[in-house]
C-alpha cells in the first residue's frame, strides 16, 4: 500500500502524540494535519498549537476546536436518556467520547484532502476499536494507521531515545514511569496502568482528581433541584444552563461531595479484563435525577423495556457502535419514551452520595388518591384485586394440579 500524501492526526500536545507526529512525518513522509479536541479535560490546549508548528506542522493545519458543547448535547445527553451504565457501575465516560473525535477527524480529513487519519490508541485498549469503528462508518474509505500496531518503539525508553533523537522536547516528568495513565473529558476521569494495575491493591489518594474523599466531604447535606425537558437536564436551581454550562456545574457539586468514585475490573471488547478507577461526579448525580423524573413520568411498561434494552444499548457504545444501525435504533425507541420524561428533582448530596428525596412534574403518572391509604373516594375498587389475582393465578393452579397428580 502507498505512502498517504496527507494525514490527519488525533494529537493532544502530549509526548506520545508528539512522538507519533514525527514518527509519521519520518516513516511515511508525509503532510500532517493535527486536530486537538477541547471536550472539557481541562487542560491548556494551546501548547499543543506551538507543539505542533515546532514539529512542522503549517499553521493552516493545526485544528484547535472546543466541542464541549456538541460532546454534551450530542452524546452525553443521548446516552443519559437510556440510564446507560456498563457492566452495572461504569458511565462510559471515555467510550461516549471517541465518536465525536472520530467524526472530526473524517471531517476534517475531508475538508483538508486527506485520505488517512491517525489515533495513539494501542492495541491492547478498546479505543482502538472505538476510533477506527466510528471512522468507517462515517467514510467507508479511509484509511486508519494506528502506529501503536505497527511500530518497534515497545518500550517507554525506546520512546524516550526517538523523542531525544528527533529534538522532541521531553518534561522531566515525562522521563520517569508515569504512575498511571489518565483520560479525561467533561464527563469523567479515567486512570489506569502501572500503580492501579494490581485489582486486590486499594487505589492510592493521589489517584483521584476530580473529588473530595467522601470522608472528607461536607458534614452538611447539600440539597439542588434539576429540571428536566423531553428527558435532558435544563437548568440546576432555577437557573437555565447550556449542557456543558449543566454538567459543569454538576461535576462542581459532586466533586465538592466526593461523589461519583469507582474502582471497577471491566471487561474489555478485545477480550482482558482491566482495572480502572473512574471519576463522573456530574453524571452520577445526573442519573440518579434523571431515574428520578422518570419514575413518576414513565409508564410501567416503557419503563421495563428501556431497562431490558440499556444493557445492549451500554455495549454497544462501550464497544465503539456508535454509529451502528442498532444502536440508532434503539436511540429512537429511547428518544419516544422521553416525550413526557419533564419536571423537577431533588437531589441530596452527602459522603459520596446523590439520592433522589423528591420529584415532580406536570406529566407525572403518580396519583395520591389511588395509592392513598386513607378513603379514596372510589377511585380504587378493591374488589377488583380478586378477579385480576384470580386470572393471573390460572395458570399457576394448572401447572400445580398437573405436578401434584401421580404418574
Amino acid at each position: 500500500m502507498s505512502a498517504p500524501r496527507k494525514v490527519v492526526l488525533a494529537y493532544s500536545g502530549g509526548l506520545d502524540t508528539s512522538i507519533i507526529l514525527k514518527w509519521l512525518q519520518t516513516e511515511y513522509g508525509c503532510e500532517i494535519v493535527t486536530f486537538t479536541a477541547d471536550l472539557g479535560q481541562g487542560e491548556e490546549l494551546e501548547p499543543a498549537r506551538r507543539k505542533a508548528e515546532m514539529l512542522g506542522v503549517a499553521p493552516e493545519n493545526i485544528h484547535i476546536e472546543d466541542l464541549r458543547e456538541e460532546f454534551v448535547r450530542d452524546f452525553v445527553f443521548p446516552m443519559f436518556r437510556a440510564n446507560a451504565v456498563y457492566e452495572g457501575q461504569y458511565l462510559l465516560g471515555t467510550s461516549i467520547a471517541r465518536p465525536l473525535i472520530s467524526k472530526r477527524l473524517v471531517e476534517i480529513a475531508a475538508a483538508s484532502g486527506a485520505y488517512a487519519i491517525a489515533h495513539g490508541a494501542t492495541g491492547k485498549g478498546n479505543d482502538q476499536v472505538r476510533f477506527e469503528l466510528a471512522a468507517y462508518a462515517l467514510n467507508p474509505d479511509i484509511r486508519v494507521i494506528a502506529p501503536w500496531r505497527e511500530w518497534d518503539l515497545t518500550s517507554r525508553t525506546k520512546l524516550l531515545e526517538f523523542a531525544e533523537s528527533h529534538q522532541i522536547p521531553i518534561a522531566k516528568d515525562k522521563r520517569g514511569e508515569a504512575p498511571f495513565s489518565v483520560d479525561a473529558n467533561l464527563l469523567h476521569t479515567s486512570s489506569e496502568g502501572k500503580v492501579l494495575e494490581d485489582p486486590a491493591v486499594e487505589a492510592p489518594d493521589y489517584v483521584y482528581q476530580r473529588t473530595t474523599s467522601p470522608e472528607d466531604a461536607p458534614d452538611q447535606p447539600e440539597y439542588i433541584e434539576i429540571g428536566f425537558e423531553g428527558g435532558d437536564a435544563v437548568s440546576v436551581d432555577g437557573e437555565k444552563l447550556s449542557p456543558a454550562a449543566l454538567l459543569t456545574r454538576l461535576n462542581e457539586l459532586g466533586g465538592k461531595h466526593g461523589i461519583g468514585r469507582l474502582d471497577l475490573v471491566e471487561g474489555r471488547f478485545v477480550g482482558m479484563k482491566s482495572r480502572g478507577i473512574y471519576e463522573t461526579p456530574g453524571g452520577s448525580i445526573l442519573l440518579e435525577a434523571h431515574r428520578g423524573i422518570e419514575q413518576i413520568t414513565l409508564d410501567r411498561g416503557a419503563a421495563h423495556l428501556k431497562d431490558e434494552l440499556m444493557p445492549r444499548y451500554a455495549e454497544l457504545i462501550y464497544n465503539g457502535f456508535w454509529f451502528s444501525p442498532e444502536r440508532e435504533m434503539l436511540q429512537a425507541l429511547i428518544d419516544k419514551s422521553q416525550e413526557h420524561v419533564t419536571g423537577m428533582v431533588r437531589v441530596k448530596l452527602y459522603k459520596g452520595l446523590a439520592r433522589t428525596v423528591g420529584r415532580w412534574s406536570d406529566h407525572s403518572l403518580y396519583s395520591e388518591k389511588h395509592v392513598t391509604f386513607e378513603d379514596d373516594a372510589g377511585a380504587y375498587d378493591q374488589k377488583d384485586a380478586e378477579g385480576f389475582i384470580k386470572l393471573n393465578a390460572l395458570r399457576l393452579k394448572l401447572l400445580a394440579k398437573r405436578d401434584q397428580t401421580p404418574k
